[in-house]
C-alpha cells in the first residue's frame, strides 16, 4: 500500500499543473523520440531513393493498423486499471494487468502470419504501384516479425501509466528507438558485417528494436518493480476483465481501424499522381509528427488523472485537468504552426532536395498543417471520453470527423484542384472535428453538472480486507 500512496493517490492530490506535466513529460519525450527515429528512417531512405520513402509510405496503413490494436487495448486496459486504483482495489489492477500476455500473443500470431504470407498482396491493397511494390513487399516481411513486440510494449506502456509512472515507459521508448536508429544504416546499406537489404532493412531494424523495448517491459512488469505484483493467477484468461478492456478500448480500436481504412484511402488517391506524390506525403507526415506526437504524450498523462478522478468522483479536478491539457496543447501547436510553415521547403530538402519531389511536398505540407492548432484540443476532448468510460462517443466523434468530413472533401476537391484539393481535405475536417467534439464535450459536462452527481462525496477509505476480492469486485 505504501507504493501505491507514493504513485497512484498523487493523481487525486497533486497540483494538476505539475502532475499533468510529471505525467505528459515523459510520454512527450517518449513520443518525440519516435518521431526522431522515424524522422532517421525516412533520412536514410531518402538516400537511397524517394521510391524509398514512398514504399515505406504506403505500409503506413499496416504500420497504423498494428498501432491501432496497442493503443486501443492499452487505452481500455488504463482506464480500467486507473479507475480501480481510484476505488482502492489492487487485485483488480493486477487482474488487468494479467491480461496483457494473452492479448499479446492471439494478436502477435496474427499479423506475423499475415504480414509474412501476404506481404505482396497486402502491398497491392495498400497502393503501391509497379516501381515500389518489391519495396513494401520487403519492408512488410521483416517489419512483421516484430509486431508481438510492439503490441507487447505498447500495451504494457498503458498499464504502466495507469499506476501514475510515465518513466519507466519513457525510457523503454528511448532505448528501443535508439536501437532502431542505430541499426537502420547498416542493414539499410550494408554496413560492416550486415548484409545491404535496402528497404527490408529499415523493416528489420524496427523488428529488433522493438524486441528490446519489450523485453525490458517484461522484466519490469513481472520482476516486482513497479506498484503491479503479479502472479500466475492474475496471466490465466479472465474473459469479464477481457471485456471490460474492450467497453473501452474497442471503440478506439474500430476508431483507428476506420483510420487505416481511410489512410489506405488517402494513400491510394495519392498515388494516383504517382510515388513521388505518395513520397512527398511521407516526408510531410514525417516532419509534421515531431509537432503531433506531444498531442499523443500529453494524451497518456491526461487519461489516468481523467479515469482516477472518475473512479474517485472528484469531478472538478476532473474537468479542471481538461481544460488545462487542452489550452496548454493549443498555445504550443500555434508557436509550433508558425516554425513549420515558415522552414518548410528547408525541412523537406534534408531529406531529399529531389525538384520534382520538393514541388510537390511544400505546398502539401504547408496546407494540411494550417489548422494544426485545433488537433490537440480535439484529441483531449476524445481522451476525456475514453477516461469516462464512454469509448463508443469517442468512436462516432472521430468518425464523424473522418466519415463525415474527411471522405466527401477526399473525393470531391480533387476534380476541382487536383492535388492540392488533397491536401486541403485534411484540415477542414480537422477544423470541423474538433468543433462537433468541443460541443459534445461541452454537452457532457453541462449534463454532469445537473444531473447532481457532482454532490456525491469521493472515494477516500481503502477497501476493508474483509470485503472479497476479485472477480467480484471488477464489476
Amino acid at each position: 500500500m505504501g507504493e501505491l500512496q507514493e504513485t497512484t493517490e498523487r493523481l487525486g492530490t497533486e497540483r494538476l499543473g505539475k502532475l499533468l506535466l510529471r505525467l505528459s513529460t515523459p510520454s512527450v519525450i517518449s513520443m518525440m523520440t519516435i518521431s526522431l527515429y522515424h524522422l532517421a528512417d525516412t533520412f536514410w531512405l531518402g538516400q537511397v531513393s524517394y521510391q524509398a520513402i514512398a514504399a515505406v509510405t504506403v505500409t503506413f496503413p499496416f504500420y497504423v493498423l498494428v498501432i491501432s490494436i496497442g493503443v486501443g487495448t492499452g487505452v481500455g486496459a488504463n482506464a480500467l486499471a486507473s479507475r480501480r486504483f481510484g476505488e482502492r482495489n489492487i487485485e483488480a489492477t493486477n487482474q488487468v494487468a494479467g491480461q496483457v500476455f494473452l492479448l499479446t500473443a492471439v494478436f502477435g500470431v496474427l499479423f506475423v502470419l499475415t504480414s509474412t504470407i501476404f506481404a505482396r498482396p497486402i502491398a497491392g491493397l495498400l497502393g503501391a504501384g509497379e516501381d515500389i511494390t518489391d519495396m513494401v513487399a520487403d519492408y512488410l516481411f521483416f517489419f512483421g516479425w516484430g509486431t508481438p513486440f510492439i503490441l507487447f510494449r505498447l500495451i504494457t506502456r498503458n498499464v504502466f501509466q495507469a499506476s501514475g509512472d510515465a518513466v519507466k515507459p519513457m525510457i523503454f521508448t528511448i532505448v528501443g528507438a535508439v536501437a532502431n536508429a542505430a541499426l537502420d544504416p547498416f542493414l539499410i546499406f550494408g554496413w560492416g558485417p550486415f548484409p545491404e537489404m535496402g528497404v527490408g532493412g529499415a523493416g528489420l531494424a524496427t523488428a529488433i528494436s522493438s524486441g528490446l523495448g519489450a523485453l525490458l517491459s517484461f522484466y519490469y512488469l513481472v520482476g516486482r518493480k513497479t506498484v503491479y505484483r503479479l502472479k500466475l493467477h492474475h496471466l490465466k484468461p479472465d474473459f469479464s476483465v477481457i471485456a471490460q478492456i474492450y467497453r473501452v478500448g474497442l471503440p478506439s480500436i474500430l476508431m483507428q481501424l476506420t483510420e487505416t481504412i481511410i489512410f489506405t484511402l488517402f494513400i491510394r488517391i495519392v498515388g494516383e499522381f504517382g510515388s513521388v506524390a505518395q513520397a512527398a506525403l511521407g516526408v510531410a507526415i514525417r516532419i509534421s509528427d515531431f509537432a503531433f506526437m506531444p498531442i499523443i504524450g500529453v494524451g497518456h498523462g491526461l487519461l489516468p488523472i481523467v479515469g482516477y478522478c472518475f473512479g474517485a468522483r472528484l469531478w472538478e479536478r476532473l474537468w479542471a485537468a481538461v481544460r488545462l491539457a487542452s489550452l496548454g496543447l493549443a498555445v504550443m501547436l500555434g508557436v509550433a504552426t508558425v516554425f513549420l510553415e515558415i522552414f518548410t521547403p528547408q525541412l523537406i530538402s534534408i531529406f531529399n532536395d529531389d525538384p520534382e519531389l520538393l514541388g510537390i511536398a511544400v505546398p502539401g505540407m504547408r496546407i494540411f498543417l494550417s489548422t494544426m492548432i485545433l488537433i490537440g484540443p480535439a484529441i483531449m476532448f476524445i481522451t476525456t471520453f475514453q477516461g469516462l468510460s464512454k469509448g463508443w462517443t469517442a468512436i462516432v466523434l472521430s468518425l464523424a470527423r473522418q466519415l463525415v468530413f474527411f471522405i466527401p472533401a477526399l473525393y470531391i476537391l480533387p476534380d476541382f484542384m487536383g492535388l492540392d484539393g488533397v491536401w486541403l481535405s485534411i484540415p477542414i475536417s480537422d477544423g470541423c472535428g474538433a468543433i462537433v467534439a468541443g460541443l459534445w464535450l461541452y454537452r457532457e459536462y453541462r449534463h454532469q453538472k445537473r444531473s447532481g452527481i457532482w454532490e456525491a462525496l469521493p472515494v477516500v477509505e481503502t477497501v476493508p480486507e474483509s470485503v472479497p476480492r476479485g472477480r467480484a469486485t471488477l464489476d
